[in-house]
């Protein structure tokens, strides 16, 4: 397994639930098809799974 993770916001977070734009703020992700490293722990991928329907993932 990678120690990072590319995230890829590639769905816009304005008709989502605050709580998953925050969640999407919080993984650094600001504008659309911005890509960001993330370590791979519980933590973020936690994160992920809860706006999985926003954001594409990749091994880094």
């Amino acid at each position: 397994m990678s120690d990072k993770v590319k995230v890829t916001l590639i769905k816009s977070p304005i008709s989502a639930k605050p709580k998953h734009r925050a969640t999407v703020e919080a993984l650094g992700l600001t504008k659309m098809h911005k890509t960001v490293e993330l370590p791979n722990n519980a933590a973020t991928k936690g994160m992920v799974d809860q706006v999985r329907h926003l954001v594409k993932v990749e091994e880094a």
